[in-house]
């Protein structure tokens, strides 16, 4: 059967622009559905203008901290407008880029909303195309607890295009998103309260390094409360918000985020004409080569329920464009030492296994810790802490985990990162001469284990 593309991508994301970019680079006719924005979640309401935004925030530390080297300042003043106006001018450029990504590409960019009519056929607004295979690739969408109330609540995708930054906020939830947005609206200047309904945020990373973070985003004026959950939420005369928690509290503010976690997106997508079967939290199964039980279907990215971050979904993408039309180059995924870090401020970064994993998979562990004030702060009134931990099976001596909040965490990480995967010793990072003075030394300086 002759099929109008060899493969028909849905969702213009970063793993999904990855995939069909290589595979029409390797000579199969490609097309790309995307009815949103170029990029994905990540370029557009995630990973980039996020990132611009935690920015703009530790200018106000930049501000202060300055005084301690001379430097004579006004009052400084921010003006929101002007931030997201910038940031769009910048998103704007990037979906240009990726435009012309996959157009020197050879793919054709199909924009409007694709639906699945058979294994082989998508319809998007009105007209249909068959392919050969098709590959899913559409993505998380916010979701938002059935609260009453949650009518007047925003979440990720509603926080990077508001009119004015609020004075008061509410941010409810304890995973990275949460954390990194009550950074955000707090170094901004808004009275900012982080509220989570477990013991402790960052579930699932290191306990030293939670413990860590929470200390420092309260010394920066952070509310952090735990054990906390709202009840509903009520909408004043003024504008203005009641939130009722379930301990009986009352909370004023004037805008409520819910960062409580991303939905797999198959919102009006056709799954009901093909066999795609889904786990119990409605992510598309798929095999280790990201085969749906539709022969001809594939999926990959958050959609699938793993590793949800940009770079895996990078590799996955690339993955499936080497199996499928140049195999002689196919490569599997590792999906072993991801580093990965969080934009709070400070930053936390980290890479490989926490202790509590490494005691949980049966290790012999030593861990190493160094917290001290950063030398960027010594001229200042700023008590920041930087805190640095390393993981180490003492039988074998390699480092299993390396985990950090300070500054330029994630920058530090990531090099070590390439560490792990190469499988260095201690004695290594021992031998290894540091580069005075900087905060990164201090990974090679430690040569005392804490004692539990």
């Amino acid at each position: 059967m002759a099929y109008d593309f060899d493969l028909f991508v849905i969702g213009a994301g970063s793993g999904g622009v990855r995939a069909a970019r290589f595979a029409a680079g390797f000579g199969a006719r490609v097309a790309v559905a995307e009815s949103r924005y170029l990029g994905g979640t990540c370029v557009n309401v995630g990973c980039v203008p996020k990132k611009l935004l935690v920015y703009g925030a530790h200018f106000a530390d930049d501000f202060a901290n300055a005084r301690g080297f001379g430097w004579s300042l006004d009052e400084p003043t921010f003006d929101w407008p002007t931030l997201i106006a910038n940031k769009d001018k910048e998103i704007q450029r990037l979906n240009g880029i990726y435009r012309k990504l996959l157009a020197d590409s050879g793919v054709t960019l199909v924009e409007g909303h694709a639906r699945l009519t058979g294994p082989h056929g998508v319809e998007v607004d009105g007209k249909t195309y068959s392919a050969e295979r098709i590959l899913i690739a559409t993505g998380g969408w916010p979701q938002v607890p059935d609260v009453p109330g949650r009518e007047h609540a925003i979440t990720s995708n509603e926080a990077f295009h508001l009119d004015n930054l609020p004075k008061r906020i509410i941010v409810v939830g304890g995973g990275y998103i949460a954390v990194e947005f009550a950074s955000i609206f707090n170094g901004l200047g808004a009275q900012t309260t982080l509220a989570y309904r477990g013991e402790l945020f960052l579930r699932g990373f290191d306990g030293g390094v939670r413990t860590h973070l929470h200390e420092e985003l309260v010394k920066h004026g952070l509310d952090v409360r735990f054990n906390c959950d709202i009840s509903r939420i009520d909408k004043q005369a003024d504008g203005s918000l009641k939130v009722s928690l379930k301990d009986g509290g009352i909370l004023d503010t004037d805008c409520v985020f819910y960062a409580t976690g991303r939905r797999p997106m198959l919102d009006n997508l056709g799954m009901e004409n093909v066999d795609v079967q889904l786990d119990e939290q409605g992510y598309i199964k798929v095999d280790e080569h990201y085969q749906t039980s539709e022969p001809s279907i594939l999926a990959l990215g958050d959609i699938i329920g793993g590793v949800q971050l940009t770079p895996v979904a990078l590799a996955e993408g690339m993955a499936i464009a080497r199996r499928l039309y140049k195999p002689e180059q196919y490569r599997p995924v590792d999906y072993n030492h991801i580093p990965t870090a969080v934009f709070s401020l400070p930053n936390l970064g980290t890479v490989g296994l926490t202790e509590e994993q490494a005691l949980e998979q049966g290790y012999s562990v030593q861990v190493f810790e160094s917290r001290f004030r950063p030398m960027k702060l010594t001229l200042t009134d700023d008590q920041e802490r930087t805190f640095m931990k390393l993981v180490v099976d003492a039988k074998s001596d390699r480092v299993l985990g390396c985990h950090m909040v300070g500054p330029d965490a994630g920058e530090i990480v990531q090099s070590l990162a390439v560490a792990l995967k190469a499988g260095a010793t201690k004695r290594v990072f021992d031998d290894t001469l540091g580069v005075h003075p900087t905060a990164a030394e201090e990974f090679v300086t430690m040569r005392s284990p804490v004692s539990r």
